[in-house]
């Protein structure tokens, strides 16, 4: 079976926390709940968690699908070179962002689902996974087959090879019988 990539998994969970944070914080201080500045709080965390984690690594093998509007984040997550790129600081950094989002309701769901991810980082982590950024790749087109020479010319379906026509260089050999009886129906 192929090896599980835990940095994928935490990269989802932890946007999907970011943005339960952000979502909580944004009740607790509408609702002006007891300890709204926890909830301003986890507006800020959860943008922050948000941007961070919006661009998605490269996978070590396989495909690796960007998400839409990519890019411009990939830039700015790179720029912060080993600090981003390494999964225990990650680890570490959600653990501590999500520790003042427990002293409120309203944003204790948000803190569990960073915690998890947090987790899930530091598995990763010590593993050897790190982040690398999908960069756009230039398109570059690959050389038709040998086996290829030239495409079909008549569209499918496509009749049995001994029954196709042959070239008409040679008539004569190009000339085939209709296995079909076709004459005019005489009445």
């Amino acid at each position: 079976m192929g090896k599980i990539e835990w940095a994928m998994w935490a990269n989802e969970q932890a946007l999907a926390a970011g943005l339960i944070l952000l979502t909580g914080g944004i009740v607790g201080v509408a609702g002006t709940f007891r300890g709204w500045q926890f909830a301003a709080y986890a507006i800020a965390a959860g943008a922050f968690v948000c941007l961070l984690e919006y661009p998605r690594g490269k996978r070590n093998k396989g495909t690796s699908v960007e998400r839409t509007g990519q890019y411009c984040f990939t830039v700015c997550v790179k720029s912060f070179g080993p600090v981003t790129r390494n999964y225990y600081v990650r680890a570490f950094l959600h653990a501590a962002i999500c520790v003042p989002g427990g002293f409120m309701l309203a944003t204790v769901l948000g803190c569990v689902c960073l915690g998890i991810a947090s987790l899930i980082y530091l598995g990763a982590a010590i593993r050897g996974e790190q982040w690398e950024p999908i960069l756009p790749r230039t398109a570059t087109r690959k050389a038709v087959g040998e086996s290829i020479k030239q495409p079909p010319q008549n569209p499918p379906p496509r009749p049995p090879a001994e029954m196709r026509r042959k070239r008409a260089e040679d008539l004569e050999g190009a000339a085939y019988v209709n296995p079909v009886d076709v004459t005019a129906n005489e009445e």
